[in-house]
């Protein structure tokens, strides 16, 4: 089976990843699963910068293909935040529940329909002998006023998806793949997805 390395120690977005990854047949490898402590700073500005930054820098250091992926929650009633800094909106510690408590207290006094929001995500592929490339996705919601479901991460359980009549906590893996920022960028990614592999294994 190929193997795929993500530059992520992130145990919920390996689950995105093994989602997204299994029709391929596709092994998903995370930093947890490589000897050594590598822990990239995030010190974009944007998406593009931080995933860009993580890819380049691990596959320096390993010398393989690696995908990196940088993503997060865009609120327009807060000018676009938490945006780069959603994992560690409410401290360093990157607590979810502590994350989605500090958006409902910032949004309490929000009508529902001013309450719009995405996720978006970028993922950068670097490795030796290629160049750069970036691929972006995202997902329309509305942040719910309390928590629904139990299943993904982060901010799932506030993100509501009116088509769906659920948030993305309330649906399956398989579901949330299908419509995910994650899952919109990494269509964009199948089609150049043979052609890395293949590289990988010279």
């Amino acid at each position: 089976m190929k193997e795929v390395l993500i530059a992520t120690n992130n145990k919920g977005k390996a689950k995105d990843f093994e989602a997204l990854f299994k029709p391929f047949g596709v092994q998903v490898l995370t930093l947890n699963d490589i000897e050594g402590n590598i822990d990239v700073e995030e010190t974009g500005t944007t998406f593009e910068e931080n995933a860009i930054l993580k890819a380049e820098t691990v596959a320096n250091l390993l010398g393989k293909i690696v995908i990196a992926d940088d993503s997060g929650l865009e609120i327009d009633a807060l000018d676009g935040a938490p945006g780069v800094y959603s994992a560690r909106y409410a401290g360093l510690e990157k607590n979810d529940d502590a994350n989605i408590d500090k958006v409902l207290g910032e949004l309490a006094k929000t009508p529902e329909e001013a309450r719009t929001a995405r996720f978006r995500c970028v993922l950068a592929v670097a490795g030796p002998g290629i160049a750069t490339e970036t691929f972006s996705g995202s997902c329309e919601g509305i942040i719910h006023s309390q928590r629904q479901g139990t299943n993904g991460f982060g901010y799932d359980p506030i993100f509501y998806l009116p088509e769906q009549k659920r948030t993305m906590a309330e649906l399956s893996p398989e579901e949330k793949s299908a419509i995910s920022h994650r899952g919109a960028a990494l269509s964009k990614l199948k089609s150049k997805l043979p052609q890395y592999m293949e590289g990988d294994q010279k």
